[in-house]
């Protein structure tokens, strides 16, 4: 298992593009840099995993968040590209990285917003595709196509939670954190009709972006203050590493929206899967 991430060297609230962001509140350079370094050292030292490092870019402070960049499959690389003029100057950066090691790169249709894994994450066989707010509708049969696999839509309407990755979370293959009142009526029964123990977490954690987690195998990375959720995991037998991360809350991210996994040709089944 490999993860990509980006130092947040230039990290910091220039615009605002999301509920979260707010340019007069700002962030905090040297406690963000802690708080993504203390992630880095969890990564590598304690769950011994590969981690990448992408070269940060003067004035493209959302690059940290590297789910976004695209969707790894095997050696393709489906670039995304990004509804917001102010980050697809990221988009030549994250190209490059893959090209440069012999990934295959695939670009959306024309006119066909997606972004990345924020928006496409995979549980088992299934891929699941936040949309309506950042990726568009029309990027299901798209990757349907690329990757013959089934892709399920799924419509986001809390403007809060504008990534999929903010508020559903696959554990493993049958199980799947999400935060219910984040999907649109009908989304709500998709889920609850295809994944097989979909498990809502409250309020007060999707605020604390606990469903932006980080697992691998039976642990898993969660933003620090999550209590309830944390219980009900320990509950379903995973080893739970509360990190606070939040600086970068303060754009709307957090554990998972600062990596983006590689994973082989066979690997379909999401961050739960093994290595």
């Amino acid at each position: 298992m490999t993860f990509l991430t980006c130092p947040p060297d230039h990290y910091g609230i220039e615009y605002e593009i999301n509920p979260w962001m707010n340019k007069n509140v700002g962030t905090d350079a040297l406690l963000a840099h802690q708080q993504w370094n203390a992630l880095y050292t969890l990564l590598t030292a304690e769950l011994g995993i590969c981690v990448e490092q992408l070269s940060p870019v003067f004035g493209l402070p959302d690059m940290v968040f590297t789910a976004n960049a695209g969707l790894v499959v095997g050696n393709r690389f489906l670039a995304s590209r990004f509804r917001h003029d102010v980050r697809q100057g990221e988009c030549d950066h994250y190209e490059k990285w893959f090209r440069a090691r012999g990934f295959e790169i695939v670009f959306p249709p024309p006119n066909i917003y997606f972004e990345g894994e924020g928006d496409a994450l995979w549980v088992g066989e299934k891929l699941f595709l936040g949309c309506q707010i950042r990726t568009d509708r029309a990027a299901a049969p798209w990757l349907a196509k690329e990757l013959s696999v089934s892709v399920y839509p799924l419509e986001l309407v809390d403007p809060r939670f504008y990534h999929l990755d903010t508020c559903f979370c696959p554990l493993d293959d049958q199980r799947v954190l999400y935060y219910p009142d984040a999907f649109s009526l009908s989304s709500q029964k998709i889920i609850k009709e295809i994944i097989t123990c979909p498990i809502p977490i409250d309020e007060a954690d999707a605020l604390q972006f606990g469903a932006n987690a980080i697992v691998i195998k039976n642990h898993i990375i969660v933003n620090a203050g999550c209590h309830a959720l944390s219980k009900t995991l320990v509950q379903e037998g995973f080893t739970v590493h509360p990190t606070d991360l939040s600086e970068f809350i303060k754009a709307g991210g957090s554990a998972k929206c600062l990596i983006l996994q590689v994973r082989d040709m066979s690997q379909t089944a999401g961050l739960g899967a093994s290595p």
